[in-house]
């Protein structure tokens, strides 16, 4: 009798499908039942390389070896995952099995866990495709009932393997001029670069430069005492013309920056009666809009 292998991209996952579907029987890192053999990835499995022959090794980093755009990919294992790599394998090669069903995540990424790892088999067997937005039981059960053929998923899987090749060229070519840049006066300064790595450590950095220049300012706010049917309530005072931070991202409608400004508001509304402009319901729970 021959089978279909599920491949999810979590051992969790993988767990919850074998619960929803039941008739699964443990072994070891995966599941089977009469007809399905069930498994996951753990994240990641496999990662982009440049193949052998278009390598330029590491002492030879340089302007003149650049831009570095071999003609191809290889994949090659990730060293901590590559027992569960060799099981997926194993079990994708199985004469009993006669398909495969991807169960990775709904998406970009679950996409390139599981093409991956179909092109590092080798395997020509026919891919369907579990397209989940819930991991409900009943979610789970309803999704096998209308899996996808794979090749519905070519372009999303083109998309996946676009950003994961760009990925791989930007961090490369980037790690190796700023490298040999910051290389060129003796010895070897390795500064890694990456698409997503390099924006996110600018915003960190100016972030903290932020911090570091910050300058502490007193500010005054007024507010008074009300009183209304309702009962007392406290409103505050604040700048009807304020029109938005401008080039001073501290600035607030309510920030008073001048005390004598602030106390000449203070001077000028301490007793008179307040004049309500809008209202809103009880349920909401916001004070009053006050013009004093």
């Amino acid at each position: 009798m021959t089978k279909k292998l599920i491949i999810a991209e979590k051992p969790s996952v993988a767990a919850d499908i074998a619960k929803a579907l039941g008739g699964f029987t443990k072994n070891d890192d995966y599941f089977e039942s009469e007809s399905l053999v069930l498994s996951s990835a753990i994240g990641h499995l496999l990662e982009l390389a440049c193949p052998e022959e278009f390598e330029v090794k590491r002492g030879k980093w340089s302007f003149s070896h650049l831009p570095v755009i071999p003609p191809h990919f290889a994949l090659s294992p990730i060293e901590k995952t590559e027992s569960r790599l060799k099981l997926l394998n194993k079990l994708i090669k199985r004469k009993d099995v006669d398909g495969l069903i991807n169960a990775c995540d709904a998406g970009r990424e679950g996409e390139l866990i599981f093409n991956y790892i179909s092109q590092h088999s080798k395997t020509a067997k026919p891919v369907q495709r579990l397209w989940l937005q819930s991991m409900t039981q009943g979610a789970i059960r309803d999704g096998f009932a209308r899996l996808r053929h794979g090749d519905e998923m070519k372009g999303l899987g083109d998309a996946a393997v676009c950003r994961s090749e760009s990925d791989w060229l930007v961090g490369i070519n980037g790690t190796r001029a700023m490298t040999a840049f910051n290389s060129k006066t003796g010895g070897f300064h390795l500064t890694t670069v990456g698409r997503v790595q390099t924006p996110t450590l600018a915003i960190v950095v100016e972030r903290e430069r932020k911090i570091r220049d910050f300058k502490s300012r007193p500010y005054w706010e007024v507010e008074a005492d009300f009183a209304a049917k309702a009962g007392n309530y406290t409103g505050k005072w604040f700048d009807e013309s304020f029109k938005g931070k401008d080039a001073d991202e501290h600035a607030r409608a309510d920030r008073i920056w001048e005390q004598n400004k602030a106390e000449g508001i203070r001077a000028a509304t301490l007793g008179k009666p307040g004049i309500v402009t809008e209202e809103a319901k009880p349920e909401t729970r916001l004070s009053p809009l006050l013009s004093i």
